[in-house]
């Protein structure tokens, strides 16, 4: 946990690796996750198939090299905390892509400990009266 969906236009599978490592290695620099929980969807999209849309809203300009990330994790961290996993991210994916910083794009979407299953249709974090699967006292 967290969960990422990361969405580019016209890329090729190894500038969809550098971006997925290049978002998990701003997780685990800014939010403490463990490098080896990486549950990642990567998508390229070829422009007649599947698309992207992006427009310049807040003076933002984006290009065709826009890259979307949709990260769903468990709620709790600080605003403070949040602006630097986002300042990371767009480090990471410069560096690693030449991807401008200002085409990339993240969300993020909290929830709660009872709405993930890792598998076996158990809430491991939550399971139901039993201590969650990976919880230290």
């Amino acid at each position: 946990m967290p969960f990422v969906r990361i969405d580019a236009l016209g890329t090729d599978p190894g500038r969809l690796d550098a971006l997925g490592q290049a978002v998990q290695d701003a997780l685990v620099e800014t939010l403490g996750v463990p490098p080896d929980d990486r549950f990642q969807v990567l998508t390229g999209h070829d422009g007649a198939r599947s698309t992207l849309r992006h427009d310049d809203y807040l003076g933002v300009h984006r290009d065709d090299a826009v890259v979307f990330v949709a990260i769903t994790m468990r709620a709790g961290r600080t605003p403070d905390r949040k602006r630097a996993v986002y300042r990371r991210i767009a480090e990471l994916v410069h560096e690693r892509t030449g991807t401008d910083p200002g085409n990339v794009f993240v969300t993020v979407t909290e929830n709660a400990p009872v709405d993930w299953s890792f598998g076996h249709g158990v809430a491991q974090y939550a399971p139901g009266g039993e201590e969650p699967a990976g919880a230290s006292s």
